[in-house]
């Protein structure tokens, strides 16, 4: 080739290049070229939650090592650019380019959103990542959140998840009636009408709460995180399951627009990057939570199970709740007819293998030196 037929070639080259920046091209050329993107993603969490807000740096780490350092996502905690239940909202605005957050945190806004994270009696971790895999549930989530301008990608679990702190014993639904607790969503909406008060209260608040009687319970998530939050030393009584959350699932959010501008490989990294943060934040909630269970106990938390009476009253209710729902939402029962179909069916598989196993092996505990 001749120098000047090469330097022409070039300087056309260079020319497109700047156009496409001045253009608001440049961001899909550069990933396309290998160049750089720098996103923000802004989290519903705070930092001293290494579990939860932790995924997002997991998922920005892996972002940047599968692209060469080329695609950079800046991750940022509750409240560092909008509050934690603004997420959705900075995303569909493009005030980010992407979230961490649970959606049932958006309940207000359309009760489907719970779908996403967790519902009263729900499906467990692993359940919820079938449904959502090879069930149906990401298509149906998927068009549920093209209608708010997102695509959703699995974004962690939390696993089944506790009843919560109680300042005095719940040993009948008698005991619930008055009790102000700090619950949301769908959980509060069926506490309601099993006579508790629900509260809405921000996790950095919720010991203050407890501790001056503003609330007498309240749910967070389980032990691991609980017992950063101290909560047993002004609410003693740890009970157990959280039914309303069988499995708490979250989400990476990405604006519509800016998602559609990425090249392909950038995409398939974004899927990539997810699905690790996903099973990551499980595998450290199931390594962590034994210990700080021991810790909580050894620390004076009265570890409790939920009397049968209460159980039934809440899935009574539940069911309720979720007809009401289904009558006078369209997007709710569309996805509802999927999950239930796929829960029922869940429910059967595992109550055969996986609770048969786990049973035994709780009855028949292997001690290490045994």
């Amino acid at each position: 080739m001749e120098r000047r037929s090469f330097l022409k070639k070039a300087g056309v080259a260079a020319g497109a290049g700047v156009l496409a920046a001045c253009t608001g091209a440049g961001d899909k050329a550069a990933g396309a070229a290998g160049g750089k993107i720098e996103w923000t993603l802004a989290s519903s969490f705070p930092k001293n939650l290494d579990t939860i807000f932790g995924a997002a740096e997991v998922f920005a780490k892996h972002v940047a090592a599968l692209s060469n350092g080329n695609f950079i996502i800046n991750v940022k905690a509750a409240g560092e650019i909008v509050p934690g239940p603004e997420v959705l909202n900075a995303v569909q605005a493009k005030t980010v380019q992407m979230g961490h957050t649970a959606s049932y945190y958006f309940f207000g806004k359309d009760a489907t959103f719970a779908f996403d994270t967790a519902v009263p009696f729900g499906m467990t971790s692993r359940q919820h990542t079938a449904w959502m895999m090879y069930g149906g549930g990401m298509e149906l989530m998927r068009d549920f959140f093209k209608q708010h301008k997102v695509v959703n990608f699995l974004g962690g679990n939390t696993g089944t998840q506790m009843g919560g702190w109680y300042k005095k014993e719940i040993k009948s639904v008698e005991d619930l009636k008055g009790l102000k607790l700090r619950v949301g969503g769908f959980a509060g909406r069926v506490m309601s009408k099993m006579g508790v008060v629900p509260q809405q209260i921000p996790g950095g608040e919720i010991y203050t709460a407890l501790e001056k009687g503003t609330i007498d319970g309240a749910e967070w998530v389980g032990p691991y995180d609980d017992e950063k939050l101290g909560f047993y030393k002004v609410a003693p009584n740890y009970y157990y399951p959280g039914w309303w959350e069988g499995g708490a699932n979250l989400s990476f959010y990405v604006n519509e627009e800016e998602y559609a501008k990425l090249p392909d490989n950038y995409k398939a990294i974004i899927e990539t990057a997810t699905m690790y943060a996903h099973t990551d934040m499980q595998a450290k909630y199931d390594a962590k939570n034994p210990g700080a269970l021991a810790s909580l106990i050894g620390s004076g938390a009265k570890l409790q199970a939920f009397p049968k009476e209460v159980m039934d009253a809440a899935f009574a209710a539940t069911k309720e709740v979720f007809a009401e729902e289904s009558a006078k939402n369209p997007n709710f029962k569309k996805v509802f007819d999927s999950w239930i179909a796929f829960r029922h069916n869940e429910a059967q598989w595992f109550g055969l293998a996986e609770k048969s196993y786990s049973d035994y092996m709780t009855t028949n505990p292997w001690k290490p030196g045994a």
